[in-house]
């Protein structure tokens, strides 16, 4: 089977558990985001798949080749850490040439190699240029040429982004993609940065607890989360106790009774966790109470430019809504509001 398949790995410090029962297969040409907060284990995964850490146990395999105890050197990946690691007495040529130099490649082929990747990230009057005259997103795109000069069969990513400023970032991520997208290169790319994770991602990892919680695109992580954490950890979600009636509907712990697609295999009396999207909330004036509506008053309200976040108590639930400026238009904290919730939106976390 093509691309890279993680069986059963693990990676325990003694008896710290850094991942568990990791289980993974990876598609050629994609790029996948290992997303998780600090501590998941995510960077220890990447090291692993790099040959920069021992597994202890499990299998790592990458176009149906053993590669689980092949040292790093020998895996051909390339690799751009959080520091970029490039070296500060070299011009930005001689960098791009070091791993052409350590491969052997004659001094021909490695200017043909250095001025092909120059083109590739717009620095083609910068071979000569000291590194450390370089602004950092020309950094940042000099460290992705030297990864990808030997023509690696991945490009390992880590955290590469979190030192530069948010417009920096937003825009080397846009770089980055289109470059991927170029390449046809399967790259790894380890965040815990959400936004950039569902911007950049051709398929997400999301880890939490040591261990994979959840695989897919971002619109499936996004809208269907397979847990809690998930949920949580995704967007901004309102997430709320509920309980099973039966027939599609569940109760709050107002009384009111929401129409929500539940499965029938949940039983009734089952008190479950309820997920809906801020945006996916419409907020009106007061009025006669129809299915999937409630009654509240807003508690607080955050104007963000494009959006406005206005957060609402429900009975005691504390609903957040985004909106635009015109659809909420005169309201303040205080005021009554109706807050509907189309079933649709609702999704079952647990029971």
């Amino acid at each position: 089977m093509t691309g890279l398949i993680l069986e059963n790995v693990e990676k325990y410090y003694g008896s710290a558990c850094a991942v568990t029962d990791v289980n993974l297969h990876l598609p050629e040409g994609k790029l996948v985001c290992f997303l998780g907060p600090s501590g998941c284990g995510k960077t220890t995964l990447l090291r692993m798949i790099a040959g920069l850490e021992t597994l202890t146990s499990g299998e790592i395999r990458l176009d149906g080749e053993d590669i689980s105890h092949t040292p790093a050197h020998q895996r051909n990946f390339g690799m751009v850490f959080q520091s970029l690691a490039l070296f500060p007495h070299m011009t930005v040529g001689e960098n791009i040439a070091y791993p052409l130099k350590l491969c052997g490649v004659g001094k021909p082929e490695q200017k043909a190699r250095v001025s092909e990747l120059l083109e590739l990230i717009q620095l083609q009057q910068m071979v000569d240029r000291p590194v450390a005259k370089l602004s950092g997103g020309q950094r940042q795109r000099v460290a992705i040429a030297r990864a990808i000069a030997s023509h690696p069969k991945l490009l390992l990513l880590d955290e590469p982004l979190s030192a530069l400023d948010a417009k920096l970032r937003e825009s080397m991520q846009v770089e980055i993609r289109q470059l991927q997208k170029r390449l046809n290169i399967t790259t790894i790319l380890v965040t815990h940065d959400q936004r950039e994770a569902m911007t950049m991602a051709d398929i997400v990892v999301v880890l939490g607890e040591h261990r994979v919680q959840q695989v897919g695109t971002p619109i499936e992580i996004y809208r269907n989360p397979a847990n809690e954490f998930v949920a949580d950890f995704i967007g901004s979600g309102n997430i709320f106790a509920a309980t099973a009636l039966g027939n599609g509907k569940v109760g709050m712990p107002g009384g009111e009774a929401l129409n929500v697609p539940i499965s029938d295999s949940i039983v009734v009396g089952s008190n479950i966790k309820m997920l809906v999207r801020p945006e996916d909330l419409q907020l009106s004036l007061p009025q006669t109470a129809a299915a999937n509506q409630l009654a509240g008053t807003v508690t607080f309200i955050r104007d963000i430019g494009a959006t406005i976040e206005t957060t609402v108590d429900c009975s005691g639930v504390s609903l957040t809504a985004l909106s635009t400026p015109n659809q909420c238009v005169g309201l303040s904290i205080g005021n009554l509001v109706s807050v509907t919730i189309p079933a649709e939106a609702c999704r079952v976390l647990s029971a």
